[in-house]
């Protein structure tokens, strides 16, 4: 998909989303991902050269190999959301080696997915494609449901499995987050030990967030969940992409609840999509963990949708999207095509940093 077509799918956001040009957090400020990412970002810190390697495997694979960037599938929603939502769509998908199959066929840098699935296929695959493993999980099958990551594997079986990085969810925000800051954070001291790769998902989750407007997805939450997870050495975050801003604000008006200042939202942001994503993408130590997107649950819209997380993104100052649902359900042939849009974006020397 060439530049022409990219905007077309863009439709009325093309003007808006391609010619912004006036971030309010400057692209000097921030490190944007290229192809020297590993020396200029990783060399100089206390990663082992164990763990350069795998990230650059990583950075060095699928249709983006080389440029920076990633574009990563994710197939954990058979326990996130039960297997039959997740694949009732698209039955093929229960069986996960076509999870694998699409990830290669869609040229993706990587797979991140289940203990089960990964090992299903490890030596069928484990050469092909970098595994990703996530190692822990909301499952919904405990009545009342709850919001609370446990862990179904162990960082010693991604090793053995051959990943070259392991995955993680932490709720910020909930109940159970000071749990799952102190495991998750021993679990990347030991990941980083044996030489993998840590990308976090960083979710904020209360009941509470949900007001006049969903502030799961406001800038300055979400922002500072970004900025917990860079702290406990998380290499990649993967955040949503922000719709608001104000989480802080709207909290307060109830009770007393963290700390913010006024120039977040007059300094800092404005109300452009790009302008709140780059807020994401400081908060990862201006970039230096690499932010990636998700893709979002699938709709009407998938290919344009897709498209216009991966322009924000990247003008954005990120460095990927990982998009799993819109891709896997449906068929193979869609969703390759879909991930190699997403990809295109990346590809395209005319859409760049803003």
């Amino acid at each position: 998909m060439n530049f022409d077509e990219i905007s077309k799918h863009l439709g009325n956001d093309a003007e808006s989303l391609l010619g912004f040009k006036s971030p309010k957090i400057a692209k000097e400020l921030i490190h944007v991902p290229g192809s020297d990412w590993v020396d200029r970002i990783f060399a100089p810190t206390d990663r082992s050269v164990p763990v350069l390697r795998s990230i650059q495997t990583l950075l060095g694979s699928g249709r983006l190999g080389g440029t920076g960037y990633v574009s990563i599938l994710p197939v954990d929603q058979g326990i996130e959301h039960s297997a039959g939502a997740s694949f009732a769509k698209n039955p093929i998908y229960f069986d996960g080696e076509n999870i694998i199959k699409l990830a290669i066929e869609g040229g993706c840098n990587g797979v991140a997915t289940t203990l089960g699935v990964l090992g299903s296929v490890a030596r069928k695959y484990a050469h092909k494609i970098p595994f990703i493993l996530k190692i822990n999980h909301n499952e919904l099958l405990t009545y009342p449901n709850k919001s609370e990551q446990i862990l179904f594997a162990t960082v010693k079986q991604a090793y053995d499995q051959g990943c070259v990085a392991i995955g993680a969810t932490i709720y910020f925000g909930s109940a159970d987050s000071g749990r799952e800051i102190v495991e998750i954070s021993k679990i990347f001291q030991m990941a980083h030990e044996l030489g993998m790769a840590t990308i976090l998902w960083c979710y904020v989750r209360n009941n509470a967030f949900k007001k006049d407007k969903d502030y799961h997805v406001s800038a300055d939450l979400t922002g500072q969940a970004n900025h917990l997870g860079v702290t406990i050495q998380a290499d990649i975050i993967k955040q949503k992409l922000p719709e608001n801003n104000g989480g802080y604000n709207v909290l307060n008006q109830e009770s007393s609840y963290g700390k913010t200042d006024k120039r977040i939202y007059t300094d800092l942001t404005s109300d452009h999509p790009i302008d709140l994503t780059r807020y994401q993408v400081a908060n990862c130590y201006m970039g230096r963990a690499g932010l990636i997107n998700s893709g979002g649950a699938s709709g009407e819209n998938d290919l344009q949708d897709a498209i216009k997380t991966a322009v924000i993104n990247k003008r954005a100052g990120g460095m990927g999207l990982i998009s799993g649902r819109k891709a896997f359900q449906k068929p193979m042939k869609e969703g390759v095509a879909l991930l190699n849009a997403i990809q295109d974006v990346y590809l395209s020397k005319e859409i760049t940093v803003a």
